[in-house]
Order: structure tokens, then sequence, then C-alpha cells
């Protein structure tokens, strides 16, 4: 593993990474980014999946890594996409991403790339806790990784429907998603132009969770109001703290006709 520590305008530590992501059918190299406070150790680790127009350093992560490091605590960490950032390929954004996920392998190597970014981010900070972010192209691949990894405590998905640009790659997208027990946010945009509401319903129908909410808010695909994307942070936190738990049957607080 190769690091690169840097220290940006606002005093907030980022390690830049390489490590090699081991039985995929590339042998590809993952890029990612680790934002903590080397004076905390031990602490839960948040996983940010980006879209599929961006890259590791994409809005809002490095906003949402920084506020759960300054506020909580907490560590975060980021890796590049198939096709993006530093693994550019094609246009490095929606078009490149449309064609590699075709690839029937698409899905299976990008869940070696994150097992192996865990583990360099577990033996970086100690974290004994994950949570996971991610939302359009981070919720396609992070269905699978949610639904695998069995660290992972919390969920903040959405921006996506139950499709696929094939039937396999649809029918791993939906058991997936039914495969999913641990507490998740979902969110949903009301004039998405590229998922329809039927399809985002469908989707979050899927979710095995017993603590599984849905926040929707008018707006195309890519404007997410920023209070709500602090609301998914605190989200996090207050499973990770204990603030929410699981809810128990006959617990529901009915409200009188």
């Amino acid at each position: 593993m190769e690091i690169t520590e840097t220290i940006d305008g606002e005093g907030y530590r980022c390690r830049e990474f390489r490590v090699a992501s081991p039985d995929n059918s590339l042998g590809r190299t993952v890029y990612g980014a680790l934002w903590d406070n080397p004076e905390i150790t031990g602490t839960p680790l948040i996983l940010f999946g980006h879209g599929a127009s961006g890259d590791r350093h994409q809005a809002p992560i490095p906003y949402l890594a920084k506020r759960a490091v300054r506020e909580y605590g907490y560590r975060a960490l980021a890796i590049d996409g198939p096709v993006h950032g530093q693994r550019k390929t094609g246009d490095g954004a929606r078009g490149a991403f449309a064609e590699e996920w075709q690839r029937e392998a698409c899905t299976d190597d990008m869940m070696a790339d994150w097992q192996a970014a865990i583990a360099a981010g577990i033996a970086l900070t100690g974290a004994e806790k994950l949570g996971y972010w991610g939302l359009s192209m981070g919720t396609i691949f992070g269905l699978p990784l949610v639904a695998t990894e069995s660290r992972i405590e919390v969920a903040v998905l959405g921006l996506m429907g139950n499709v696929g640009p094939t039937p396999a790659a649809k029918q791993r997208i939906e058991a997936s998603a039914a495969s999913i027990t641990c507490p998740v946010l979902f969110l949903m945009q009301l004039e998405d132009e590229l998922f329809a509401r039927d399809r985002y319903l469908a989707l979050f129908d899927l979710f095995a969770s017993k603590d599984k909410r849905i926040h929707a808010h008018p707006g195309l695909h890519p404007e997410v109001p920023v209070d709500e994307l602090e609301t998914s942070l605190a989200f996090l936190h207050r499973h990770f703290s204990g603030e929410i738990r699981q809810p128990e049957p006959g617990t529901v607080f009915r409200v009188s006709e």
C-alpha cells in the first residue's frame, strides 16, 4: 500500500492511498482517500460511494467526510469507481459507466475493490464499526456491499431505482436489496430525470430492514438539499451511538383516528 498524506486549507488530514485489488478479473489498483483525526482511534469508519459522474472527491463526499471527523470523531473513506478518477476511461463519467455496468464482472470487481479498501482503512485507523453512505452509482455498488459485508451496521442509500442495463444486473440489484437487514435511510428526488418514482419505490420496498425510512424532496437527480445531506450523516451517528434502536414488535405509536 502506498500512502500520501495531505493537510487541506481547513486543516483536515486526508491520506490518499493506493492498494491492489486481488481476486478480480482485472487485477486493478484501488485509489482511495481517508479523512480522519490522528488523535482518535477505534471509532466508526464511514464508507462513501460516489456517483457515476464523479470520483472519490466528488461533492458532497469531502463535505460530509470532514463533518464526520469534526462533529463525531469518525473516519471517512472513499474510493474511485470502476472507470472514474485515477482509473478514468472514456469520459470518466456516466457514458463510461453505462458501458462498464454491462460487463458481467463489473459488480464483483467493485466488491473486491471495496474489500481491499476496507482492509486498508481498518489497518490505518483501527476502526471497529462500519457504516455506508452512497447515492446513485454509490447505491448500485452499495447494495451488494451492504448486503454481504456483515460489519456494515447502518446505511444511507438512494437516487436509484430497481433497474439495470441487463436482466442479470437488475436481478443483482433486487436480490441485494432484499438481503439488506441493517437500518437504511433511502433518499429520493421527486423529479428525478434518471429514475422514475415507481422504480424508486419498488427498490425501497425490497429492503428487508426492520428500520427503513424514505425521505423525498422536490428536484432533479443531483438536487438533494444540503440539510438532507446533514440529516443523513446524523442518521448514521444516531445508530452508531445507540440513540436509535431496531424497533421491537408492537412498539409502533398509533395516531387516533
